[in-house]
């Protein structure tokens, strides 16, 4: 069954989401419920209340019974009141009550009747806007309908007429044309757009009614031209022109300007630019892609006339199906080019792809495949994703979707296929199928009437699910029908309105039975069920309901019982296998159920469509070097074919591989993308929505080559010969034989001015020369070839020049002929000819080639001297530029006639150019071989010496297979040195040589040495192979193990186990032994032999031979000398080694290096040590005491010397010592090994060191740099202005372990600029610089001044030299005598005090001062009183100090108290400023 179409309205369709549903509808329809839900809950509140008051009114009354009539009186007296109280009140709020209800009733009703009238109003709106779409829809196609049969192309009614105007008069240029669309019309002068802007007020330009014109305003001489007007519409262009000529009153002024249509003749009848001519400059060749990539097809053409304005159609075609834009694909067309680019590519996009540009001179079209291969699959043997889904007989809530199948070539077979639906403006995919669906065709039903939708099915096998497919356009949930129910009912006048034929029925209450129920579609899983809505239907909504029976059961079952179906059509599932089934179908609306339908003839649930037959014969041909055609017959059973897949396999791998990717709906394909020269094996597999069937036989095994035509034609015909009555032509073969070698040349002649051409020869001729007999002599012939190969016969050559039958008798020779080139390199090619067949008087002696670029006027020698040779290698050329050659052959009588001149010749190698190879076979024989991809059946290999064929066979053996061949040297020796050429024919020009010929350019003895040591290169790896030898990985070699023993060994490549071997050492064998053990691992083909002992003796050649079949080896080792002498020394070495590390033994001897404190580590490892081991530290060989025993469980012993200087000069030793022996390592710290120490300290150092510092001094300026640590035996500088300094007087360098600094004296200056300290540890320069210049220096120098003049003050203020104690202590009645020696420039003042106060003088105090510098103070008579602290205050300008003396007085008799020892009193200074205030 065929599927419904999409009809025009989906397409037109506007797919929304969602939020197209009316809100302000919805809005109002929710404010009604709720208000409705709040007056039923107060009604029922009020209810509630009322039987609670009443309840309680009964219980009351209940309770009255038991009292007395009095009180029962009064009681009921009582209860009248308050029950007509109560009634009162009840009534009150009753009134009340129900004047509130009556008005929320009216204010419910208004709101009712505001919610019936809007709801209304939006029906109305809704509906005329439906309305009124599809009277412009309709409107849009009627008018489009009637554009199309009112339109046409642009015609020309009235053609514009040339004028002559003269100067500044103005002239008027009319045409008229019609044509719909209006035609847009363009005016051009001499071929250029006219611009009305660019000259404002110079031309006008109208259009009324078809009428064009142009008015030119004030025109002048520069106005003469043709002018053009062109009309253009969609469906074509025409032009018209005339010429303008402006004349001057004085013609003479200027020449006159031709125009382009003549003066005073008629206009011609042509119109030009009628249409475009085309011609494609770039095209787009086969593309090959994978899914997912993005790929761009583009053409650059020549359009011509190039208008900007106008332009010819382009259209793209897939398969012939017209693409438009979309959001895959986007198009381009305009600036020379049109290009077709894919964002994201799919197998959908796969196809055959043609540009066609369309004008109204024609179409000119190009067209070529795009090949689109699966995407790397989500799991590893997951088919690729279906293609082509299709979207069909879409309905309310109901589509059916169709997709093709992929080819699963490598894959395992597809199981089934899961479809998914996504509602537009979601991103929620939905999985519509439970269990996998077998065929191409799924019906979806459960849709929402009025949204839009899109499918995607990915393919499930054994390995996994596919990637999913591109997803389908947009389907929007609509029945179809209601297009067919609405209809134009005219009104008066041209107006009418579109209504529903529902609304003409009559008030149809309970539907009709649908009619019409038939199985529109039949398979194993599923029925398809449509029919024909009921008629009369109603004006109310139909649903339909489907019940199904057993035949023969009599009993009906509802199919769709929990969901209504609303459309015309619904898919049966869950049917059994094997029964048959009867359908009925009922409508409803909400008036009632309709009787059933008439029920359906038997259906039985089955697959109506089988998978079809395999296809039938499958051929295969050539067709291009990459690419086979690929034919097969038609399956038997064919039913709703999808197309066909193709498969490749190479010959003899079985490993196939699928050729197109997306089923092909023809049976002949071209597979593109093959290897050329491969032999390939194809098949074929027929696929339909089913599945696919089984493959077709296998073609017979092709070899991808160019396929068979008839060759070119002959060219280059050339006259050699000629005696008066017959002329010797010769001619070039064709450039190309079709690929079928040529059998021969059919030769035509005719006399000038004769229209009949006359057959020469009517049997093929086979060389390309021949004589013509039967000549007039006198008259003019020419001739044309035409070439013959399996194919047939050619197109014939253009004919040939006009040849005069003249007798020649000239003594030079006549022309050299075919000449031919090989061998065409970047700056080099190879040229020959044949020699002349007219010689001329005596014989030819040589020839001269000439050679000129191409459209050149001079020709250029090549060879200054004749050339024997009918061959020469033309060099020194330009890469990229066309040449052209001829030959002139010379006798002794002179140079003769130049022969034709050749065909132009690009020097440029060829693209993937190979060359000769020389090589040797397995046999040992040397050969020359060369490869050519490019062969044809016709190619033929020809080897050439010295550029003449090979035929010698007692020297040369030549070997092809396929695009292989070998020359081979049966017997080489030095006669065979010389160049060899190889050439393939049907190729362009596919040659190579190779040179062993001691001719050439260079010193020939040193050109004929090299090539006769490539030739014994040769014949040497030819004698090798033909006597083998057995490679060795390695020679023999010896190895030295502990114990001092000797091993000698080699590896051979190869051992077989019949191998056999010997060593021989001095000319005698030795065989295995405690002395030498010999063995040999033929497995890893090592053969040795281990000497325990290796002694004096063992002095001379060692020499292993090796046997292996006809293969033998043999490898020497001299040990004579010095070589002996250093083995048996390391051998000793080693044997002193092993006893040595029998006890406590050091395994690394003493090595030092420096921390990062900047101290100087020794270091050694020891092993094999135990807790008796003693380890001492020796230094010069006196004991070195640590502060910490080394710790020899570590097995690594330190010993720190910090601050290393020269006395740390001296013999560091490391001893270990227990009862098994002793060991000593040795390091002395001197020479260079302290010079290198120095310098690994000056690298710490040099890193740690810090920026440069200022410190001012009295005696200058010193730049101060801080460091771990730094000894004068650094290699320090320091530069002033990148000018090293010298330690001066002016400039003293120095420092101590912690600084190095530079003491600017006396600065001044000269003395500012950068100063740079610079340590260099052995490799790398450390330097800190200081810029000691502008306010630095300023402050330092001021800061300096300040200390010289405090030093200064220092120096020469006034002070106490010596003398005086700090106490002093003396009996009553003696005499005290205090005596001191002063300093002071100048002379300081003298002034002693008693406890701070003043000394008055008197004999008992006296005072004395001598040379102001010698200071005596006397105490006569001692007594008591005269205890205390007596100071003396020495002061200058410059400042001074105090010195204080406690004077302590005993009795006569008393003991002398206990008092320190006096010492020197200690002064206290005196600032230069108080001195100078007592002053």
């Amino acid at each position: 069954m065929s599927l419904v179409t999409v009809p025009f309205y989906q397409k037109r369709h506007r797919h929304f989401d969602q939020s197209y549903r009316n809100i302000q509808t919805r809005y109002l329809l929710d404010e009604y419920a709720s208000k409705k839900r709040a007056s039923t809950q107060a009604s029922s509140q009020k209810s509630l209340s009322q039987r609670s008051s009443s309840q309680r009114a009964s219980s009351q009354t209940s309770l009255g019974g038991t009292i007395c009539r009095v009180c029962a009186k009064r009681v009921s007296t009582q209860e009248d009141e308050e029950q007509e109280n109560r009634s009162r009140y009840q009534s009150l709020v009753a009134a009340y009550g129900e004047a509130k209800r009556q008005r929320f009733l009216s204010e419910l009703a208004h709101l009712e009747e505001d919610v019936h009238l809007a709801r209304s109003q939006a029906r109305d709106k809704l509906d005329k806007y439906a309305i009124q779409q599809m009277m412009e829809d309709k409107l849009a196609w009627e008018r489009h309908t009637f554009e199309e049969r009112i339109s046409r192309a642009p015609e020309i009614l009235v053609r514009l007429r040339s004028h002559t105007v003269w100067e500044r008069m103005s002239v008027k240029l009319c045409f008229t044309v019609q044509g719909f669309p209006t035609p847009v019309v363009q005016w051009y002068k001499d071929g250029s757009l006219i611009c009305q802007a660019a000259e404002p007020g110079k031309y006008r330009i109208e259009s009324n009614y078809g009428v064009h014109t142009l008015e030119i305003n004030r025109a002048d001489f520069d106005d003469t031209a043709t002018y053009s007007a062109v009309a253009t519409n969609a469906h074509g262009q025409v032009s018209t022109n005339a010429a303008v000529v402006v004349r001057r009153f004085r013609g003479d002024e200027e020449p006159f300007r031709s125009v382009g249509l003549p003066i005073g003749l008629p206009l011609s009848s042509m119109i030009p630019y009628t249409h475009f001519d085309v011609q494609f400059l770039e095209k787009f060749g086969v593309t090959f892609r994978r899914e997912g990539e993005t790929v761009t097809l583009k053409c650059t053409m020549l359009v011509t006339p190039d208008l900007k304005r106008v332009q010819p159609r382009a259209e793209w075609y897939r398969d012939d199906v017209l693409l438009k834009e979309s959001k895959w694909t986007k198009m381009f067309f305009g600036e020379g080019q049109a290009s077709l680019s894919f964002s994201h590519l799919h197998k959908d996009d796969e196809g055959l792809y043609t540009l066609r540009i369309v004008s109204r001179g024609g179409v000119s079209d190009h067209s070529a495949f795009l090949f689109v291969r699966d995407a790397d699959p989500l799991v590893t043997g997951a088919p690729g994703a279906p293609m082509d889904l299709q979207c069909h007989d879409a309905n309310r809530d109901y589509v059916i979707v169709t997709w093709k199948p992929p080819n699963t070539t490598t894959e395992s077979p597809v199981m089934g296929y899961f479809v998914d639906r996504c509602e537009v403006g979601t991103n929620n995919w939905v999985q519509c199928n439970d269990a996998p669906v077998k065929i191409c065709k799924y019906p979806v039903t459960g849709l929402f009437e009025g949204r839009s939708y899109i499918f995607r099915v990915r393919a499930v096998n054994s390995a996994g699910i596919s990637r999913p497919s591109r997803v389908s356009d947009a389907v929007a949930a609509l029945d179809p029908l209601d297009l067919r129910r609405l209809q134009a009912v005219h009104l008066e006048g041209e107006k009418e309105i579109a209504i529903y034929q529902d609304d003409l029925e009559g008030d149809a209450q309970v539907p009709g039975p649908p009619t019409g129920v038939h199985a529109s579609e039949i398979s194993r899983n599923y029925v398809v069920l449509s029919w024909e809505p009921p008629t009369p239907r109603g004006k109310d909504p139909l649903m339909y309901f489907i019940e199904k029976s057993v035949v023969g059961s009599g009993s009906w079952q509802r199919v769709n019982a929990q969901t209504a179906v609303r459309s015309p059509r619904y898919a049966v599932f869950d049917l059994m296998e094997g029964k048959s089934y009867v359908f009925r179908v009922l409508s409803a609306n909400r008036h009632g159920l309709s009787e059933p339908s008439e029920i359906t003839s038997p259906i039985q649930a089955q697959d109506v469509t089988v998978v079809p037959s395999a296809p039938g014969r499958v051929l295969a041909s050539r067709n291009t070097k990459t690419s086979v055609v690929v034919q097969w017959d038609r399956p038997k059973h064919e039913e709703d074919l999808l197309g066909y897949y193709v498969d490749c396999c190479v010959a003899g791998t079985n490993l196939w591989e699928p050729c197109n990717h997306k089923p092909i709906g023809y049976n002949r394909f071209v597979v593109h993308g093959l290897t050329t020269g491969e032999q390939y094996i194809f098949r074929v597999k027929a696929v339909n929505a089913v599945g696919m069937s089984e493959n077709s036989q296998e073609s017979d095994v092709i070899k991808v080559q160019a396929a068979l035509t008839v060759p070119s034609h002959p060219y280059g015909i050339t006259l050699l010969n000629c005696d008066g009555h017959s002329m010797t032509l010769g001619w070039k073969v064709p450039k190309f034989s079709g690929g079928s070698p040529i059998l021969g040349y059919y030769l035509d002649k005719r006399e000038v001015h004769h229209k009949n051409w006359h057959e020469v020869n009517s049997s093929p001729s086979k060389p390309t020369i021949l004589t013509v007999d039967g000549l007039t002599e006198g008259s003019l012939y020419e001739f044309k070839i035409a070439a013959v190969n399996l194919a047939g016969i050619g197109e014939p050559s253009d004919p040939s020049e006009h040849f005069k039958c003249e007798a020649w008798t000239m003594p030079e020779p006549g022309p050299a002929y075919d000449l031919t080139f090989c061998e065409v390199r970047d700056t080099s090619l190879v040229m020959l000819w044949k020699a002349p067949v007219y010689s001329g008087s005596s014989p030819v002696s040589g020839y001269f080639v000439d050679f000129r670029e191409e459209d050149a006027g001079e020709w250029i020698t090549v060879n200054q001297t004749t050339t024997a040779s009918r061959y020469l290698k033309v060099s020194d050329l330009q890469q990229g530029k066309t040449y052209v050659f001829r030959v002139r052959a010379v006798n002794a009588n002179g140079v003769g006639k130049p022969s034709d001149t050749s065909e132009p010749v690009l020097v440029e190698a060829r693209p993937g150019t190979k060359e000769i190879s020389a090589g040797v076979d397995e046999q040992g024989n040397i050969y020359l071989g060369f490869d050519c991809q490019e062969m044809t059946d016709a190619s033929q290999f020809t080897w050439c010496k010295s550029y003449e064929e090979i035929s010698d066979d007692e020297r040369f053996k030549i070997e092809t297979v396929g695009d292989h061949s070998k020359l081979y040297l049966k017997n080489p020796d030095k006669e065979d040195l010389g160049t060899y050429s190889v050439s393939v024919s049907d190729t362009d020009g596919v040659s190579s040589s190779f040179v062993l010929d001691p001719e050439g350019a260079g010193p020939d003895e040193l050109k004929y040495f090299f090539f006769v040591l490539e030739l014994e290169r040769l014949m040497a790896l030819s004698n090798e192979i033909k006597n083998p030898t057995i490679p060795l990985k390695s020679e023999l070699a010896y190895e030295i193990f502990d114990k001092g023993r000797v091993r000698f060994w080699l590896q051979a490549e190869h051992l077989s186990p019949d191998a056999s071997y010997r060593f021989i050492i001095n000319d005698r064998e030795v065989s295995d032994s405690e002395i030498h053990r010999i063995k040999c691992d033929k497995a890893t083909g090592i053969i040795e032999m281990v000497m325990d002992r290796f002694s004096i003796e063992n002095e001379g050649t060692y020499t292993v031979q090796i046997h292996d079949g006809k293969a033998k080896s043999q490898s020497s080792l001299v040990l004579i000398g010095d070589a002996f002498k250093t083995v048996l020394e390391e051998a000793e070495f080693q044997r002193k080694e092993f006893l040595r590390k029998q006890g406590p033994h050091f395994a690394e001897y003493l090595h030092w290096d420096v921390t990062e404190e900047c101290e100087v580590r020794l270091v050694c490892k020891v092993a094999n040590t135990k807790k008796e081991t003693v380890f001492k530290w020796l230094k010069d060989d006196v004991l070195y005491e640590t502060e910490t025993l080394p710790n020899l469980e570590r097995g690594i012993c330190e010993l720190l010397i910090p601050k290393l200087s020269k006395k740390d000069h001296g013999e560091y030793k490391a001893t270990l010592k227990d009862d098994r022996g002793q060991d000593v390592s040795i390091l002395e710290i001197a020479g260079k090994v302290y010079d290198d120490m120095i310098l690994a300290m000056s690298r710490v150092c040099g890193k740690s060191a810090s920026p440069l510092k200022v410190l001012c001094t009295p005696e200058g300026i010193r730049l101060q740099c801080f460091m771990k640590y730094f000894t004068d035996e650094m290699k320090v500088n320091w530069c002033h202005k990148d000018a090293k300094i010298s330690s001066s007087e002016h400039m003293r360098i120095g420092g101590s372990e912690e600084m190095a600094w530079l003491q600017i004296c006396e600065p001044t200056e000269k003395d500012k600029g950068k100063y740079t300290f610079e340590i260099f540890d052995g490799k790398d320069n450390h330097q800190r610089s200081l810029d000691l210049s502008g306010q630095a220096f300023d402050e330092a120098f001021a800061e300096f001044q300040q200390f010289k003049a405090a030093a200064f003050a220092e120096k020469n203020r006034g002070r106490l030299i010596g003398g005086l104690p700090d106490v002093v202590t003396i009996m009553e009645g003696k005499t005290l005598n205090l005596t001191c020696t002063v300093f002071g420039n100048p002379d300081p003042e003298v002034i002693w005090f008693k406890n701070d106060q003043d000394i008055q003088l008197s004999e008992h105090f006296s005072v004395k001062v001598e040379q102001a510098k010698y200071v005596s103070m006397t105490i006569k008579g001692v007594t008591s009183e005269d205890s205390g602290k007596y100071s003396i205050n020495i002061k200058n300008k410059y400042g001074g100090e105090k010195i204080d003396v406690t004077v302590s007085v005993y009795k006569h008799g008393e003991k002398i108290p206990d008092m320190a020892p006096p010492q020197q009193a200690k002064p206290k200074l005196i600032p230069a400023s108080a001195s100078a205030a007592g002053q």
